[in-house]
C-alpha cells in the first residue's frame, strides 16, 4: 500500500496532466455503453408504446436473417484481413528496417496512404472498378495502346460478393498498412544487433535469426498490430460502403437498421453485439499470442 501511495506521489504530475484525458474518453464511454443499453432495452411497438425493459429487440435481431449475413462478413473481413495487413506490414518494415541510401525517403514514402482520407481510397477504387467504363474495363476491352484485349464484354465487378468485399479489403489494408510497420518497424528497431551477431557466430541462417530471435522478440509489437487492427478491421465502414453496399458488414448493416429502416433499437443491439465482439477478440488475441510466444521461446 505504502508502494503505491509513493508511486502517485512520484508521478503526480503526470497522472494530474493525464487526468483530464481519462476521464474524458471513460466518461464517454460509459455514456454512450449506457444508452446503447438502454435503447437496445427498449421496444417501441407499432403505435409508438415503449417498453422496458424488454428482450424482443434481441430476438427480433436473433432470427434475422440479414444479421447472420452481416455477421458471417464482418467475421470473414476480420479473420482474413487482419493477418493480411500485419503480413502486408510486416514485410515492408523488414524492408525498410535495414541500412541503405535514401532509407528515411522511402519510409516516409511508404507512409503515404496515410495521408489519403479512406473516402477518398474507396471512390478511387469505386471509379477504377465501375461499370461498365471503368478503368479497368476499359483497359481490359483494350480501349488503351499498352495493354492488350483480354475481354470481349465489361464485367460488372461489384455484382460478385467475392470480388466486392475483397476489393474492399484490400482497400482497407492498402490504406492502413503504414500503422502496421511503423508499429513493427518500431519493434524491429528495439532488437539489439549484438544478438543477430551472436547469432551469426553461432551459425544461425537467416530463418533461424527471424525465428528465434525476431519473432519471440517482436511479438509485443505484433500484439499491438493484431488488437488495433483487428478492432479497425470489425468496426470497418467506409469501403464496404461504398464498394459493397449490397454485401453488408456489421457496420453498414447498422447504419442501414437505423437510417434506411428506422430501428433504431435493433441498431443499438447490434452495435451492443459488435462492441462484444471486439472485446472478445482482443482477449482471444492476446490469449494465442502469450501462448506462441512461451512456444517461440521454449524452442
Amino acid at each position: 500500500m505504502s508502494s503505491t501511495i509513493s508511486l502517485f506521489r512520484k508521478y503526480s504530475f503526470e497522472l494530474l496532466c493525464l487526468s483530464p484525458t481519462f476521464f474524458y474518453l471513460v466518461g464517454f464511454l460509459f455514456i454512450i455503453l449506457f444508452y446503447l443499453i438502454k435503447i437496445s432495452f427498449t421496444y417501441v411497438a407499432p403505435d409508438f408504446l415503449s417498453t422496458f425493459p424488454s428482450l424482443r429487440n434481441y430476438f427480433s435481431i436473433a432470427s434475422s436473417h440479414e444479421f447472420r449475413v452481416a455477421f458471417l462478413n464482418t467475421l470473414v473481413f476480420v479473420i482474413v484481413g487482419t493477418p493480411l495487413e500485419l503480413l502486408t506490414g510486416l514485410f515492408f518494415a523488414l524492408l525498410v528496417n535495414r541500412s541503405f541510401p535514401g532509407q528515411g525517403f522511402v519510409r516516409s514514402l511508404f507512409t503515404v496512404p496515410l495521408a489519403v482520407p479512406a473516402l477518398v481510397t474507396a471512390i478511387i477504387l469505386f471509379i477504377l472498378f465501375d461499370f461498365p467504363a471503368g478503368h479497368i474495363n476499359n483497359l481490359l476491352l483494350g480501349k488503351h495502346i499498352i495493354f492488350p484485349k483480354l475481354i470481349d464484354t465489361p464485367i460488372s465487378w461489384r455484382t460478385s460478393e467475392f470480388f466486392a468485399l475483397g476489393t474492399a479489403m484490400i482497400g482497407k489494408v492498402w490504406r492502413d498498412m503504414p500503422i502496421s510497420m511503423l508499429i513493427l518497424l518500431a519493434g524491429l528497431s528495439s532488437i539489439s544487433q549484438d544478438q543477430y551477431e551472436a547469432a551469426e557466430t553461432m551459425g544461425a541462417g537467416l530463418v533461424q535469426k527471424f525465428r528465434f530471435i525476431t519473432l519471440p522478440l517482436l511479438v509485443p509489437a505484433i500484439s499491438s498490430v493484431l488488437v488495433l487492427r483487428s478492432i479497425e478491421m470489425w468496426k470497418e465502414f467506409i469501403f464496404p460502403f461504398i464498394l459493397a453496399g449490397q454485401w453488408p458488414l456489421l457496420g453498414t448493416f447498422i447504419e442501414s437498421l437505423f437510417h434506411n429502416w428506422h430501428k433504431p433499437q435493433e441498431a443499438a443491439v447490434v452495435a451492443l453485439m459488435l462492441v462484444l465482439c471486439i472485446v472478445f477478440s482482443t482477449f482471444f488475441v492476446f490469449y494465442v499470442l502469450r501462448f506462441v510466444r512461451k512456444n517461440l521461446v521454449r524452442i
